[in-house]
C-alpha cells in the first residue's frame, strides 16, 4: 500500500466535529432551517456556547457592542457569521496544541487561520467587491490538512521541507513527491467527510494552486493570497518556513498592487493583535 492509500485511509479516523457543531452545519445547509433552530442546537452545548459568546465580543466581530446571548448574536450577525462563529469554535480546540510534524509551536496554527480568514475578508472590502459567505470558512480551515499529516499520523515534514529547499520546489509539491499527497488534499478529504459544502471543499483543496480551480476562482484567490500575507508575517512559519509560491495570476485575476496587499497586512495584524487572547481554546 502506498503512503497516500495509508493516509487515505485514516483519514476517516479523524476526530468528528462536536454533535452541536455537526448539527449547526447540517441545518445551516436546509434552506428551510432558521436561525431559531441554529441557536437552539448551539444551546444544547454549553461549552461551544460558552466559545462561540467569547469568539462573537472580539473587536473583530461585535466592534464596541457587547454581546451577552446567542439570540443577539443572531439577531446582530445574522445565520451566517453565527455558523462561522461556530465553526471556528469547534475546530480551534484541535489547533492549539503543537503541531509537531511541522514544528509549529502551541497557538500558531490557530493565529495562522483567523489570520487567513481576517485577510480574506479585508481583501474583498479593500477591492470593494463582496466576499461571498463561505470566504471566512474556507480560509479558516485552508490548512487543516497539517493537523491531520502532522498530529494524527505524525508525518514528519523535515524531509519534505528538505526536498523543497534542495530542489527549490514548493512545499506541496514536495509533500506530494514523497507522500503522493499534500496537506492541502489531505484538508479537502477530511472536509468531505465532515459534510462541509463543495464551494468550501473546493477552496481547501486548491488554495496553493488557485489556477486548478476550474470555475469561479475569487475566493481561492483571496484565501491564496492571504495565505502569503499571513506566512509573510511569520504566522503559520513551522519546519515548512518560506517555501510557498505565491501565483501571480491569482493577483492579477483580483487586480492587487502593492497599496492594497500593504493595507489588507496592516489590518490582518492589527486585528489578530485585538483578537488573539479571546480565541476559543487559546491560552
Amino acid at each position: 500500500m502506498s503512503i497516500r492509500d495509508q493516509v487515505l485511509e485514516r483519514i476517516p479516523e479523524i476526530p468528528a466535529l462536536p454533535v452541536a457543531a455537526a448539527q449547526v452545519l447540517s441545518l445551516a445547509q436546509n434552506p428551510e432551517s432558521g436561525i431559531g433552530e441554529i441557536m437552539a442546537a448551539v444551546e444544547h452545548d454549553p461549552g461551544l456556547t460558552s466559545d462561540v459568546l467569547r469568539l462573537a465580543n472580539t473587536a473583530y466581530f461585535a466592534g464596541p457592542r457587547q454581546i451577552a446571548t446567542l439570540r443577539e448574536a443572531g439577531v446582530l450577525f445574522g445565520t451566517q457569521r453565527v455558523v462561522e462563529l461556530v465553526l471556528a469554535s469547534a475546530v480551534f480546540p484541535i489547533t492549539k496544541h503543537p503541531l509537531e510534524g511541522y514544528d509549529l509551536p502551541a497557538g500558531q496554527l490557530i493565529k495562522h487561520s483567523m489570520a487567513v480568514a481576517i485577510a480574506s475578508e479585508g481583501l474583498a472590502v479593500l477591492l470593494k467587491r463582496p466576499a461571498p459567505s463561505h470566504t471566512f470558512t474556507a480560509a479558516l480551515l485552508a490548512d487543516i490538512g497539517k493537523i491531520v499529516l502532522g498530529t494524527f499520523l505524525n508525518v514528519d515534514a523535515a524531509p519534505i521541507a528538505e526536498l523543497a529547499q534542495d530542489e527549490q520546489i514548493s512545499f506541496e509539491v514536495a509533500e506530494r513527491r514523497i507522500l503522493g499527497i499534500d496537506h492541502a488534499e489531505v484538508g479537502a478529504v477530511l472536509l468531505k467527510t465532515w459534510n462541509l459544502p463543495d464551494n468550501v471543499v473546493d477552496v481547501v483543496r486548491w488554495h496553493h494552486d488557485p489556477n486548478q480551480l476550474e470555475g469561479d476562482r475569487y475566493v481561492v484567490d483571496l484565501v491564496h493570497t492571504a495565505t502569503h500575507l499571513s506566512v509573510g508575517c511569520g504566522l503559520g512559519i513551522g519546519v515548512d518556513g518560506l517555501n510557498y509560491r505565491p501565483e501571480p495570476e491569482a493577483s492579477a485575476r483580483l487586480g492587487l498592487d502593492h497599496q492594497i496587499l500593504e493595507r489588507a497586512t496592516c489590518a490582518m495584524v492589527a486585528e489578530l493583535i485585538q483578537m488573539q487572547h479571546s480565541l476559543p481554546g487559546n491560552s
